[in-house]
């Protein structure tokens, strides 16, 4: 039976999987849980962009010691992009722009792109990160249309496979991966090899580690548990789990 946790066992330490909401910063949902709980002591162990949802881990007291090892974990997400156009964002974010007929391209020709990303190599983030520069996000200067040059890091791409195809303007894909891997660059990327562009529609990150999203608390409920700490019985306890 899945238990939420009350204000004492958090202010202790604990580890809290929580399935992160479209256009939530992870800030976002460090925050709302502090503010609700009145727990202090609260960080995240990886960002989620506000157009990604999925697995985000949180760890309250004691617990944060355990932030950096849980950052270095590998991390496995699901996506879908589209190809034909490329956005200044390398998502959704931003509207499409440089179009062009995408009809040519063929799955197994997608496919085969994919693995020339797999192993080490250096990927540049995009502009549209929070990566500082000059003290400050990147993403505030980009929005202003200033150019942003960031350095290249290097990553570890284990599998970057096509999952399914609906069309060129929706392809499905999984990728396992070393932190610090911007999904949107490797897409964007794989659209300037296959020489048409590409941009990301949809991110879900399903695994940290050996944690995944599957047990991970929807974020609503999580808060009115703890809204309703005082009130056991109105708790459901058959969905949700806490490490």
């Amino acid at each position: 039976m899945s238990i939420y946790p009350d204000r004492a066992a958090m202010e202790a330490g604990k580890t809290l999987l929580i399935d992160k909401p479209l256009q939530w910063t992870s800030f976002d949902v460090v925050a709302k849980i502090r503010n609700t709980s009145k727990v202090k002591k609260i960080g995240h162990a990886g960002t989620l962009d506000p157009l990604a949802t999925g697995l985000l881990i949180l760890c309250t007291g004691k617990a944060t010691k355990s932030i950096a090892d849980l950052q270095v974990q590998d991390k496995i997400y699901t996506l879908t992009f589209c190809l034909g156009a490329i956005t200044a964002s390398y998502d959704a974010e931003m509207p499409p722009t440089n179009f062009i007929d995408p009809s040519y391209i063929q799955p197994q020709q997608v496919a085969l792109a994919m693995q020339s990303f797999w192993g080490l190599q250096q990927q540049i983030p995009p502009a549209f990160s929070a990566i500082k520069k000059n003290g400050k996000p990147a993403y505030l200067a980009a929005r202003k249309g200033i150019d942003i040059k960031l350095e290249p890091r290097e990553i570890r791409i284990d599998t970057f496979e096509l999952m399914h195809w609906e069309s060129p303007q929706e392809v499905h894909a999984k990728v396992v991966c070393s932190k610090g891997t911007y999904i949107r660059s490797l897409v964007h990327d794989l659209g300037q090899l296959l020489g048409c562009g590409a941009y990301l529609t949809g991110l879900r990150r399903t695994h940290i580690g050996e944690y995944s999203v599957e047990n991970a608390f929807n974020l609503e409920d999580f808060i009115l548990s703890l809204r309703s700490e005082n009130n056991p019985e109105q708790i459901q306890d058959n969905s949700f789990n806490i490490l």
